[in-house]
């Protein structure tokens, strides 16, 4: 197997990525000019998810150009003696690296390693393609940095990451368990296969990659501010590897990885939002109404309307009554529509890169179905637990 490597970027011609981020800074000068102490108090909770996840997904980089990921995607297809096997341990991946190095690194680097996973046994690669990105979006609740609103909540919480892990994870479990529960059921038929997975491999070189990512979880479980230091491991990782290929285009293939037009764009959204939420007891006074069912559903249909990222700052600008709630609400609740995480943009384009064609009506379907099932299940978790 040559190594799986992909390099997904916000299309630099395309119109989008502009267009959001005019929108985005437009958005954030006009809440500075009509409340500036507001905007500033905002953005002081805003930065540090975007400046986390930007260090996660150049870690991330490195260690696909490492080829840890495709390593993994291999030994799943290879240790696997059937289909459904070989989507259990997908599951377990998907989880793993959504919950340690975010879920955005996870369907960009993880699609492309899981279609070829499938098609190296000659299998269907939907129960992958689709369980990738809606395991990461519903596993992407035990670690703050696993998704970018479990720290514009956090910051109401003052939590370390243990404290965190140890509150949410058995409800991140319980919304990924449902959620891959369904996902297999619906493409069981495909499941079933046994077949004989494609044997030639490259071993990962553990080395910068690996280095970075251990680094970066350690960070993440120990620090109560870690979006800085993971940043500089990031930007090291980066910047060692470039200067060891001695390759400028490593710079800007960073600079795509990171989208940064599109982080621009929601981050003055989040401000905007944020800064509306301050100025506006609106939301405050709708969740203070609410018991943690009642958030879940709020947060995940205002993720569908604006984003979650957006309506994470909207929603938290005070500090919400049923933080827990709200976070269940947040990152599964995307799984309805692909309006919901910029993880769906992601996914999307890392798929078409690696020759799929994903049927973004059949991923609808199948979070449309998984979703509120998986609220349910997190909630009923965190009311059981007294943690919502």
């Amino acid at each position: 197997m040559s190594r799986t490597t992909t390099t997904v970027r916000f299309e630099a011609g395309g119109r989008l990525p502009t267009v959001l981020a005019a929108v985005g800074c437009a958005a954030a000068l006009a809440a500075a000019l009509a409340a500036p102490d507001l905007a500033r108090a905002a953005a002081a909770q805003d930065w540090p998810p975007f400046v986390l996840v930007a260090g996660l997904l150049l870690v991330g980089l490195v260690a696909d150009e490492d080829g840890l990921f495709a390593a993994g995607g291999h030994a799943l297809a290879r240790l696997s003696p059937n289909g459904l096997t070989l989507y259990a341990g997908t599951a377990v991946l998907v989880v793993a690296v959504t919950t340690l190095l975010n879920l955005d690194t996870s369907v960009t680097f993880l699609t492309p390693v899981l279609v070829y996973a499938a098609r190296s046994r000659g299998e269907g690669e939907a129960p992958l393609l689709y369980g990738c990105i809606l395991l990461s979006n519903a596993g992407s609740l035990m670690l703050p940095g696993s998704n970018l609103t479990n720290l514009i909540v956090l910051g109401h919480l003052h939590l370390s990451g243990r404290g965190f892990f140890d509150a949410m994870a058995p409800a991140g479990l319980a919304a990924a368990a449902v959620t891959a529960t369904l996902v297999g059921v619906i493409h069981r038929r495909s499941l079933r296969a046994t077949r004989a997975p494609s044997t030639d491999a490259e071993r990962p070189v553990l080395g910068v990659g690996l280095a970075a990512a251990v680094a970066v979880t350690v960070l993440v479980l120990t620090l109560r501010s870690p979006a800085i230091p993971v940043a500089a491991v990031g930007g090291v990782a980066v910047a060692l590897r470039t200067w060891r290929a001695r390759d400028r285009g490593r710079v800007e293939e960073a600079l795509g990885i990171l989208g940064v037009p599109v982080l621009v764009g929601l981050f003055g959204l989040a401000i905007a939002l944020g800064t509306l939420g301050r100025g506006w007891s609106g939301p405050q006074d709708l969740l203070v109404h609410l018991d943690a069912w009642g958030t879940a559903a709020v947060a995940a249909l205002f993720s569908v309307v604006v984003n979650n990222l957006p309506a994470a700052s909207l929603l938290a600008a005070r500090r919400p009554p049923n933080p827990y709630a709200l976070l269940v609400g947040l990152n599964v609740g995307p799984n309805l529509f692909v309006t919901g995480s910029l993880a769906w943009v992601l996914w999307r384009r890392a798929a078409r890169q690696a020759g799929a064609k994903p049927d973004l009506r059949h991923a609808t379907a199948l979070g449309v179905v998984s979703a509120p099932l998986a609220v349910v299940a997190a909630v009923a978790v965190l009311v059981a637990s007294g943690t919502h």
